[in-house]
């Protein structure tokens, strides 16, 4: 694989607002604004750019807003094949305090399939065997939530490879169709919510990645906080697990993270560096404020220390 298309069919400007304590129902003064072109495919896009990999991004755009996308694109030469539709892209909010991060997200403007549909048919124009597609993120209102799942199915036929990190109705849609994608990134919350049962323990964690695995996914990357992330594929399973020592802002890890597994992919790495770039992409998004990566030496620095574990899933736990 040498080309990365990213699909965002809801993306955002995320607005992240500093508060030195967030009350419930007070008044209160920001430290700090800051607004991102965000959406995780975008933020996908964005942290490819950054290791230095061709990444186009696709999509709808609100027209009314577009400038931060259209700046975020040109500065880090991203192909900008977003599909501009009337209105305004929504505004998600970030009020981060010393607690942590709470997101207040919005639906999104309602879409028609006549936009699906063009967005749709320029993805599979680039798309082939030397092409990664991530698709990635929630769906906005009109589109239908099954759009994932008809999207991997003609991927499929193209010969690309499919990576897909979304959750809710869009997720079980396409974790339950006859084609699956090639590549899932789900949390343990998001595999509870597909399997109708917890998922909590790492015996439970295995087991619903194997079952994935076996049913077509050939890589299985279940994101599991700060207990790092568990990996499977026909390699083996691990867990990679790694400290950040600074957080500037947690908007947007997981998203590095998918960047990172696209990364390894594209390299064509083996399951344990997928593991440890995918995790010191998210950790060193962690240390700078919106969807951004600090320089190859630090990331490859951090994958380094990424502590390795095969034996997960232990008698017990």
């Amino acid at each position: 694989m040498t080309r990365v298309v990213t699909l965002t069919f809801n993306p955002a400007i995320d607005q992240t607002v500093t508060l030195p304590h967030l009350v419930p129902g007070e008044v209160h003064r920001a430290t700090s604004v800051l607004q991102n072109a965000g959406g995780k495919g975008v933020n996908v896009a964005s942290c490819l750019a950054d290791w230095g990999i061709e990444v186009s991004a696709y999509g709808l755009l609100g027209a009314d807003n577009a400038a931060p996308f259209e700046a975020l694109f040109a500065n880090k030469a991203i192909a900008d094949r977003f599909e501009r539709r009337p209105g305004a892209t929504r505004i998600n909010l970030k009020l981060v305090d010393q607690a942590g991060t709470t997101d207040i997200n919005m639906d999104g403007a309602p879409v028609d399939l006549e936009q699906i549909e063009a967005v749709i048919a320029a993805v599979m124009a680039e798309a082939g065997q030397d092409v990664l597609v991530v698709l990635a993120g929630s769906v906005p209102p009109g589109c239908p939530p099954d759009v994932y799942a008809r999207i991997i199915a003609r991927l499929h036929g193209s010969g690309a490879t499919t990576i897909l990190d979304t959750s809710g109705e869009p997720l079980r849609a396409a974790l339950d169709a006859d084609v699956l994608p090639d590549v899932v990134k789900p949390n343990a919350h998001e595999l509870s919510e597909w399997l109708g049962q917890p998922v909590s323990t790492s015996a439970e964690v295995r087991q619903a990645a194997a079952q994935l695995h076996q049913r077509g996914v050939k890589l299985v990357a279940i994101s599991l906080g700060e207990d790092g992330a568990f990996f499977l594929s026909d390699e083996g399973a691990l867990t990679a697990k790694l400290a950040a020592n600074e957080i500037a802002s947690t908007v947007g890890a997981g998203d590095a993270m998918v960047a990172g597994i696209a990364a390894a992919l594209v390299e064509g790495g083996d399951l344990e560096r997928v593991a440890r770039l995918s995790t010191a992409f998210a950790v060193g998004k962690l240390g700078l404020a919106g969807p951004n990566l600090p320089n190859k030496h630090a990331i490859e620095a951090l994958a380094a220390k990424a502590a390795i574990d095969t034996n997960f899933a232990g008698e017990g736990q």
